[in-house]
């Protein structure tokens, strides 16, 4: 097995099923699907379990007794995945189907590279509306700006995240436990590249802006702090660790705007974006 997609899945009942789909249509064919529901209320459980039935040799289940967030989560399915590789995928998300077999074959002819991650479309209930962005090469001052990985694109080495503790279950990691991986690898010498493609479609739309509550700045903070002292970024750093809170008093509409760039028309591909 070469891979393993990792994904937490809660309340998702409504996306869900195109995402798995997006999966399951991959060119390339050596992967596993790992799902771990994290106390959905809704019918995502069902849901996964049909997919469980349909297709036993290609997607596992397991189960949180109670919601204990995405980090905790994905630990549990990094723990049984079979793979030599993890790959992160969410449950509101859609891969082009050749993601999987693009981000090898990357890997495959970079080995100084443990962690690839790709561009993306932004999408919402309308279509696609955005494309994000991130640099191909990035490097340990680049994350006093912020993430350098789009989570839901990348494919890392399982055991590059062993070496490094997987993700960090903590309040101060919450909505931000990428940002604190990344950096944390990057602090233990390791390096990731961002391909140019545009692999994943994103999506972000009102409920996504009403997941981004002003008190996980907070947390994001503290991360900033613990990730730049453990890359010596500081005392530089310092002046990047609050960028959070003040970010954060900007409406967040007005952020899209200035983080994303626009869409290209020339950009569209039916291999890539949804039909919706």
């Amino acid at each position: 097995m070469k891979i393993s997609v990792v994904m937490g899945i809660y309340n998702c009942e409504k996306t869900l099923k195109e995402s798995i789909d997006s999966l399951l249509n991959q060119t390339f064919e050596s992967f596993e699907i790992v799902l771990c529901d994290d106390g959905s209320k809704d019918g995502t459980l069902k849901i996964a379990k049909e997919y469980v039935m349909k297709y036993p040799q290609k997607i596992r289940l397991i189960q949180n007794t109670k919601n204990r967030g995405l980090a905790y989560s994905l630990n549990r399915c990094i723990e049984i995945a079979k793979g030599e590789y993890i790959a992160r995928m969410d449950a509101d998300d859609i891969s082009c189907k050749d993601r999987l077999k693009k981000q090898m074959d990357y890997l495959d002819n970079h080995p100084e590279c443990v962690l690839v991650g790709s561009q993306a479309f932004l999408f919402n209930e309308d279509g696609v509306w955005g494309v994000r962005k991130t640099k191909r090469y990035p490097q340990k001052k680049d994350f006093l700006f912020g993430s350098q990985f789009i989570h839901p694109t990348i494919i890392i080495k399982k055991e590059v995240l062993n070496q490094v503790g997987n993700y960090t279950v903590s309040k101060a990691t919450l909505r931000a436990e990428d940002y604190d991986l990344f950096m944390r690898l990057y602090a233990a010498g390791f390096e990731g590249h961002n391909m140019q493609d545009i692999l994943l479609n994103y999506r972000e739309d009102k409920e996504t802006f009403r997941k981004r509550v002003y008190k996980y700045r907070f947390g994001e903070a503290r991360v900033r702090y613990n990730g730049f002292k453990k890359m010596k970024l500081m005392p530089l750093g310092l002046i990047y660790v609050f960028k959070p809170l003040i970010v954060g008093l900007i409406p967040q509409k007005v952020l899209t705007l200035l983080r994303h760039q626009n869409l290209d028309s020339n950009q569209f591909d039916d291999t890539i974006h949804p039909k919706i």
